[in-house]
């Protein structure tokens, strides 16, 4: 018998260990998944009554009960009408030269289901959080991050394999002869871009990959696409600068995004068309088209049809099914209870603040003046974003109501960029078992889904709830000061608060912490601290 002082996890945990199982459509199971499972469940009872009693009074819950209906409608979705994905296909077909893509780009993005082989995206600016900044990285890569193409690593080669093999399959359904050649070009292209992507250890110092590049500077860096007229059709203005995140990307640009290369770019777009449009479709190319997930993953089967279902009108209608369900399954009293803990907390962080004997007093006020400025969100928001009263079910297949809803969203993402960031939208919906900490709005967040049993309940003691809850709301807060948040002050900027010898010291400290778990053996190979 385990002793809890050799291992208190397994002791504390020992009954479920035995009793739990992973679900055959997930790689995992764990408290926050066994409540992601209630809540599927009681959101397709939900849905499922909804959409026979339509609701009223609430056009963006109708319009989300109608795509769940189309979604479900299983006998339309299995005619095989691929007519609205060939015309998707036939737009990048169509684009025979390099200079034809390069005229084209404002067409393809605004009203086209290809991806571009870079991003501009709108953020909140890290140092000027009140207002947006566009974002230039590249496109992503196949595989999860860049430690996967390492010649040595296991699964490289049979993951490439398995995608490019499955994208040939997925291509042949649509009708393209050149299906098998595609498919191998548009891997050929994801290698190209390899060498130039940030690596996971980079993207987890993100705080460390703000570079604000002047306007004129980025336009003029480029040689292969006019960055000028597509970023001024983008926004409908010439920005004080374009913040680049990946600069090898950036430096490497031109060498990658070419005529030469024309044609493997051509194929990887007409390849991330194929895979995306397999979920809207018949229930053979969704299976086919998540057929790489599972492999991924190592998870046995897919998803049902109905959590399929279920799925997908989340992924287009996921704050207006939060806020059904923050209306229906959360209370005020719950919010105030935890509101409170939330505030009790930030008291013990403070008070520990304020004992401090490696911090200058001019930091540690800094710091408290920090916590102390802290948002706190629980439950669900007050309003939806107005993107939600623009979508509209229409006559029509699912996957052309999906490319209706695809350009609509794509239009307001880069509309907000002239507009002050609005720090009261949830970047989360109210039914996802998580919370998360915003650096640039200082902001914690606790959607009302992961506030109950066993993290919390009313009928659970303080110190059930404080051992569950309140862990999650500590951690939270813990973000505001980790290697990241604590280069953002107060007002979510990235800005230097800290005196020079205090964060010297932080720093230090930081690679203890790196140095104690760095090389630590798990069940799936050694631990990498950083």
């Amino acid at each position: 018998m385990t002793r809890i002082q050799d291992d208190l996890f397994s002791t504390v945990n020992a009954e479920w260990l035995t009793q739990a199982e992973i679900p055959s459509d997930k790689p995992r199971i764990s408290a926050f998944d066994e409540l992601v499972l209630v809540n599927e469940k009681n959101l397709t009872a939900d849905l499922q009554r909804m959409s026979v009693e339509l609701p009223e009074g609430n056009p963006e819950l109708l319009e989300a009960i109608k795509f769940y209906n189309k979604a479900g409608d299983w006998k339309a979705r299995n005619t095989n009408d691929f007519s609205a994905v060939i015309k998707e296909l036939d737009k990048v077909q169509r684009l025979t030269t390099f200079e034809d893509f390069r005229l084209h780009l404002l067409d393809l993005i605004f009203h086209s289901q290809a991806p571009l082989p870079f991003s501009l995206s709108v953020d909140a600016d890290m140092k000027d959080a009140v207002h947006h900044s566009l974002g230039f990285t590249g496109p992503g890569l196949i595989l999860p991050d860049t430690t996967y193409y390492a010649a040595e690593h296991p699964r490289k080669a049979e993951l490439l394999s398995f995608w490019q093999k499955n994208s040939k399959e997925l291509l042949e359904h649509f009708g393209l002869d050149e299906a098998q050649e595609i498919a191998a070009q548009a891997v050929a292209f994801d290698g190209l871009l390899v060498d130039s992507a940030n690596t996971s250890e980079e993207w987890a110092k993100y705080a460390e990959l703000y570079n604000p590049i002047p306007f004129e500077e980025f336009v003029n860096h480029f040689e292969n696409i006019d960055f000028r007229s597509f970023v001024t059709g983008l926004v409908h203005t010439e920005p004080e600068k374009i913040v680049v995140f990946e600069n090898r990307f950036y430096d490497a640009f031109d060498s990658i995004i070419n005529a030469e290369n024309w044609p493997l770019i051509k194929s990887w777009m007409l390849v991330k068309i194929a895979r995306k449009a397999s979920g809207l479709l018949s229930n053979e190319l969704r299976l086919l088209g998540s057929a790489y997930g599972r492999f991924l993953s190592n998870v046995a089967e897919a998803r049902s049809q109905e959590k399929h279902q279920l799925d997908l009108t989340e992924s287009y209608f996921s704050q207006v099914i939060g806020l059904f369900y923050g209306l229906k399954y959360f209370g005020e009293e719950a919010k105030s209870d935890v509101k409170h803990m939330t505030s009790e907390m930030i008291k013990v962080y403070q008070e520990r603040l304020d004992k401090n004997e490696w911090l200058s007093r001019e930091t540690i006020d800094k710091a408290i003046e920090k916590l102390s400025a802290i948002t706190v969100f629980i439950g669900y928001p007050d309003k939806l974003p107005e993107i939600y009263s623009r979508l509209k079910v229409r006559k029509g297949s699912l996957y052309e109501d999906a490319c209706n809803f695809d350009e609509l969203l794509t239009a307001r993402h880069y509309e907000k960029f002239s507009e002050d960031v609005d720090k009261s939208l949830w970047h989360m919906p109210a039914h996802m078992v998580n919370a998360y900490y915003s650096p640039d709005s200082n902001t914690i967040v606790f959607p009302a889904a992961i506030l109950q049993a066993p993290f919390y309940s009313l009928e659970q003691s303080s110190s059930q709830n404080y051992g569950g809850i309140g862990a999650v709301i500590a951690h939270e807060i813990s973000h505001a000061f980790d290697n990241n948040g604590a280069q953002f002050d107060k007002f979510g900027n990235l800005n230097k608060w800290w005196t020079d010898e205090d964060y010297a010291a932080f720093e230090k400290k930081q690679e203890e912490m790196i140095a104690a778990f760095d090389g630590l053996e798990t069940e799936v190979g050694p631990a990498n601290g950083k």
